[in-house]
């Protein structure tokens, strides 16, 4: 159901969208965890970290394909904030062309680039193998992931974050009956548990799909709207190409912090793996807002509510850093008992490793809250310029922490990839939003 986010209360507004967001993203993420705790504890710890080693690659591709869909339709979203029915119409048809050209080159150069970038991180040649057998399914099934994130967005972007929520629940609990039933019956391996992530993707982008055609009129294209307008494309490319860019300059820097852990050993890249799943599914709400800030700040600009964009900035921002300290504090005194879930008990080196990397991750918390508002308003607003400038400093402080931190302190040192990173992207979007908002009227 579409819904207008220039109208009622900025917070009610923004809390009712995030919700279903938030539990959208977390069944997408449930592939990864649903993939990692099956693995784990069925394969074993080798073939979590041959997933695990995969991780870093896998964002490099995926990340760049969510942040494209998320930066296309921000135009749909100004749209029908601005009552432009027809331009909603003209921006979806834009990013479907779009699309489609996306999906093809990223497979064929995903494909050839898989086993060259598993050697490249140094992954570990006692599971690089089986990274690669994962891996090499995963982006032969870049199409899928593509379509849904298209479908998904162009849903949000009218403000419908409910219904891709119901589809990804869905795929969610077919991938975890289908991931056991590829490995305890069918004995696969890893190549079934990533056709089964691919087979779940296309189950949800498929019924988005479905919902749009049905039961969407404002979406829906007549044979006139399939005129290819260069324009219209390039307005879309001009958004969606920094913020895509932007996760994929992210993904670089995480790969060189998956570098570095892969030269400590299966131990560090195994407590790795199952320390991020968790802070991922942590910081998961954080992420949520920023998205609901993205649909929030893009309606009301276009439909010119600027002093809503700042009420709703400034409520939200409150309740993500008060959320900031409480998932802190729960981690600071369950570091040993999350990691246990995925990896088991029995090692304790594993578990110790993995709750410092938790600790040292959640502090700050609050950094990444305002990050992620910050920069998705800003996107909102039609800024993708500024998201490409913090991902760079992104990355240069995870490269730093990396070679510099994990050359003299090891996983330690490593930890503090993150929170540098964070504190260093919150530069440029914090001086860019204080010359945002001196400009609105």
């Amino acid at each position: 159901m579409v819904k207008n986010l220039t109208v009622g209360s900025p917070v009610k507004q923004i809390l009712f969208f995030t919700i279903p967001l938030f539990f959208g993203n977390l069944f997408q993420q449930s592939y990864n965890i649903a993939d990692t705790i099956i693995t784990g504890r069925t394969i074993g710890l080798d073939a979590l970290a041959a997933v695990g080693s995969t991780a870093s690659i896998h964002f490099l591709i995926l990340g760049f394909i969510n942040g494209f869909g998320l930066g296309a339709a921000v135009i749909t979203s100004q749209r029908f904030g601005a009552g432009d029915l027809a331009g909603v119409k003209k921006s979806f048809t834009s990013t479907i062309i779009i699309s489609i050209g996306l999906g093809i080159t990223l497979t064929i150069m995903s494909v050839l680039c898989a086993r060259p970038l598993l050697e490249l991180l140094h992954t570990p040649q006692d599971i690089i193998d089986n990274a690669y057998s994962y891996i090499i399914v995963i982006f032969l099934g870049i199409p899928t992931a593509v379509f849904f994130n298209l479908f998904a967005n162009v849903l949000r972007a009218v403000g419908d974050s409910r219904t891709p929520l119901i589809f990804l629940a869905i795929a969610s609990i077919l991938n975890i009956v289908l991931d056991l039933f590829f490995i305890l019956v069918l004995k696969t391996g890893l190549w079934g548990v990533a056709l089964v992530t691919v087979i779940a993707q296309f189950t949800a982008g498929f019924l988005c799909f479905l919902f749009i055609v049905k039961k969407m009129p404002i979406l829906k294209i007549s044979k006139s709207d399939w005129s290819i307008d260069s324009k219209e494309i390039i307005k879309h490319l001009k958004l969606a190409l920094p913020v895509g860019f932007q996760m994929s300059i992210i993904a670089i820097g995480t790969i060189t912090v998956s570098y570095s852990i892969n030269q400590l050993g299966t131990t560090a890249v195994g407590a790795f793996t199952a320390a991020s799943r968790i802070d991922l599914l942590a910081f998961m709400i954080l992420y949520s807002f920023g998205g609901a800030m993205t649909t929030y700040c893009a309606q009301n600009y276009g439909a010119h509510k600027y002093d809503r964009i700042r009420k709703g900035i400034a409520y939200i921002s409150i309740i993500a850093c008060t959320y900031s300290i409480v998932i802190a504090f729960v981690f600071s005194l369950s570091g040993y008992y999350f990691p246990g879930l995925i990896l088991g008990y029995e090692s304790a080196e594993t578990l110790s490793m993995a709750r410092m990397y938790l600790v040292i991750n959640s502090m700050p918390y609050f950094l990444l809250a305002m990050v992620f508002i910050l920069r998705q308003s800003l996107l909102g607003m039609g800024d993708s310029t500024t998201p490409t400038i913090a991902g760079i400093m992104e990355l240069v402080m995870r490269i730093f922490a990396a070679v510099v931190l994990g050359n003299l302190f090891g996983f330690r040192g490593i930890c503090f990839a993150n929170p540098l990173a964070w504190a260093g992207a919150l530069i440029p979007i914090i001086i860019a939003f204080y010359l945002r908002l001196k400009k609105l009227p």
